[in-house]
């Protein structure tokens, strides 16, 4: 009886094995479509379309690559900037050491942005490591109130910073649109500062689609002008005396 009822299990086993692990690969199919449901396909990294080129004062041409499959709005608002010509010229106006460059601000002070409408916030997946290129937006005061935090978050509009190192504490806080792929080099060397002394800016910016032309070094900033020699000053004659007149002898 112990043979017949270990023979009845190995054939139980046989037969059931292959279900249990059909069913089994089965779920880790559905749930690895549930993970990426709803996400349209990554661009790729050659796709013009999706290549910002940065042109910065500091001796070189950055390469973004923007992911619109993590935030189409905010790749979008870029690129519309971009053919407007609006990022050329503007100040890194906040640079902190080791943590990131910000620029995009018309007004060169971090208050400023475009006249078109704010972007919602379309936080994701993409986490802030280094040369992640992310939307900068208003902080909400701690205590705020939920329509204050609501309206911080969706305060996105031109303003964006490239991060130096990895800050994974603004991960789902703020919107990584795109990444640096090349010319990383030429971020570090922006000037630092809050803001800084004499700033970096962004000589132009343009699309892949754009054929831009080669990278064209700023000029050099004029010398300033010697200081002329303070006149001396001019020299006056002291006034002539008058000849002090000699009495007459009255004659004898």
């Amino acid at each position: 009886m112990r043979f017949v009822a270990t023979l009845l299990a190995f054939i139980l086993a046989l037969v059931s094995g292959p279900a249990f692990a059909a069913k089994k690969e089965k779920v880790q199919v559905k749930d690895a479509k549930v993970v990426t449901t709803g996400r349209p396909p990554v661009p790729s990294v050659t796709d013009p379309a999706n290549l910002w080129y940065l042109d910065l004062s500091t001796g070189g041409r950055v390469v973004i690559w923007l992911r619109p499959d993590a935030a189409p709005k905010m790749v979008e608002r870029v690129k519309l900037l971009t053919s407007q010509h609006f990022y050329d010229g503007l100040l890194f106006h906040r640079v902190i050491e080791g943590f990131m460059a910000q620029t995009g601000d018309p007004k060169g002070d971090g208050t400023g942005g475009s006249t078109l409408p704010n972007v919602p916030a379309e936080f994701n997946w993409l986490p802030h490591v280094r040369g992640a290129v992310s939307a900068a937006r208003e902080g909400a005061p701690e205590g705020a109130s939920v329509e204050d935090v609501a309206k911080a978050e969706n305060s996105a509009n031109s303003q964006f910073f490239i991060v130096f190192n990895p800050t994974m504490k603004l991960d789902k806080k703020y919107t990584v649109f795109g990444r640096v792929i090349s010319g990383m080099e030429y971020v570090d060397a922006v000037a630092r500062g809050e803001p800084p002394t004499a700033p970096s800016r962004i000589l132009h910016a343009y699309l892949g689609t754009d054929n831009p032309p080669a990278y064209v070094p700023a000029p050099p900033m004029p010398a300033a002008p010697a200081a002329l020699p303070t006149a001396a000053p001019a020299f006056k004659l002291a006034p002539r005396a008058k000849p002090v007149a000699t009495p007459r002898k009255k004659a004898a």
